[in-house]
């Protein structure tokens, strides 16, 4: 009987129960506070994490830009990504293009990441680790399509318009990747017209330079990489073609090979192996499937007052190349020249050498394209850039960058 007025008692007394109901609720009290504490902090955490993966996108896609491959983008994302306080206990996708969103184009880098953060007071209802995950898309703008390039990343006047000329590209730009001040020149009574005139250092031009699509020729441009990088040089035959006939086969041919009078060139590729590519005055030269290859030394030089009707092959390794030189050849210098009724239908492809192009003339419906270590320009021609029907693929000039998701 004592033990059960104890207990009727205690049930009895107010304050004793508020001690009960207060023990019972106190873990729920707690797990309650601690959901918004640790909350706040998950979300911190995510807005944290989500300034990474914006920064390992936005320097994905300039990588992108410069022509990085997805492997190379992958590992410079997880180092940007870590330096903004990701941790790489997590997890990081890339994928170029996005496989989710509304920007899935090829000039887009999308990643992902994840996140895992230990639980504290919620510890009590999950045990569970909190994954956090955040995405970021970003792009580099399209200027269009470049009909001239010149490579070289410092020379003065990489691309230069000089002399009595008077050129219109009408939906390709001209660009110089050169960092100098001036390294796309343009002055004496020459006329030049494009949609975008771009220099990755700057310009010194005349009155003569128009540009029809860009407000103002572009300063500080991104560098455009060399389309034709990864182009393997041709295998050279073992032995010397002889070039002395009025109809051609593709071979090697030593010492340079000179063409004179009336020439037709089978389709193939012409490895010119020391010396020079000579075609002479009052020349009249045609082929169609032909890329030249020029090594050893080798440089061409075309005579003005000759007529030249080369095009490249429209398939095949070499699908659009009509003149290949050796990257390894520094210092050389080569002249493609021709009258109006000339037509080089490719790309003269010099990526560690000079090129002049002389005279009044392009490719077929100005499907022709200059890519070379510096380029000056003097003559009266059209451009274009609509050129997959001659198996000449399009270079592209990227413009700045953005986040877009």
């Amino acid at each position: 009987m004592g033990m059960l007025r104890k207990i009727t008692g205690f049930l009895a007394d107010r304050s004793a129960n508020v001690a009960l109901i207060f023990a019972i609720t106190l873990p729920a009290v707690v797990g309650f506070c601690g959901l918004g504490g640790e909350t706040a902090l998950w979300y911190f955490k995510q807005r944290d994490l989500q300034g990474a993966v914006d920064v390992a996108a936005y320097n994905g896609a300039i990588a992108l830009r410069g022509g990085a491959t997805q492997s190379a983008i992958t590992t410079q994302a997880s180092t940007d990504a870590t330096r903004s306080g990701w941790d790489s206990a997590g997890t990081l996708v890339v994928h170029t293009p996005p496989t989710s969103g509304t920007h899935q184009i090829s000039r887009a880098v999308e990643v992902i990441l994840t996140e895992s953060e230990p639980r504290y007071f919620t510890a009590l209802f999950n045990s569970r680790p909190v994954v956090i995950r955040t995405r970021a898309v970003a792009v580099y703008n399209d200027l269009g399509y470049a009909c001239l390039l010149a490579l070289n990343k410092s020379a003065s006047a990489a691309v230069k318009f000089w002399g009595n000329s008077s050129s219109t590209f009408t939906d390709c730009n001209v660009y110089s990747d050169s960092i100098s001040p001036t390294g796309f020149q343009q002055g004496g009574s020459s006329q030049a017209s494009m949609p975008c005139a771009l220099s990755a250092g700057g310009f010194s031009v005349s009155s003569g330079l128009t540009v029809t699509s860009c407000s103002a020729p572009v300063s500080n441009a991104a560098e455009v990489p060399d389309p034709y990088a990864s182009l393997a040089a041709p295998p050279i035959p073992n032995n010397c073609t002889n070039g002395n006939s009025s109809s051609l086969s593709a071979g090697k041919y030593c010492n340079g090979l000179s063409l004179n009078g009336t020439t037709t060139l089978a389709p193939g590729v012409y490895v010119i192996s020391g010396g020079t590519l000579k075609i002479n005055a009052n020349a009249n030269i045609s082929g169609s499937g032909v890329t030249f290859y020029l090594t050893n030394g080798a440089t061409v030089s075309m005579n003005g007052n000759s007529t030249v009707n080369l095009s490249a092959p429209t398939s095949g390794t070499y699908s659009g190349i009509l003149f290949y030189g050796d990257r390894t050849q520094a210092n050389n210098s080569n002249t493609i020249n021709g009258n109006a009724s000339s037509s080089m239908t490719g790309a003269v492809y010099f990526p560690s050498q000079a090129v002049s192009v002389l005279g009044n003339f392009s490719g077929a419906n100005g499907c022709m394209q200059v890519v070379a270590d510096t380029i000056s320009y003097s003559g009266n021609a059209h451009f274009s850039t609509n050129c997959s029907a001659y198996g000449l693929p399009s270079v592209s000039t990227p413009g700045a960058v953005a986040l877009v998701e």
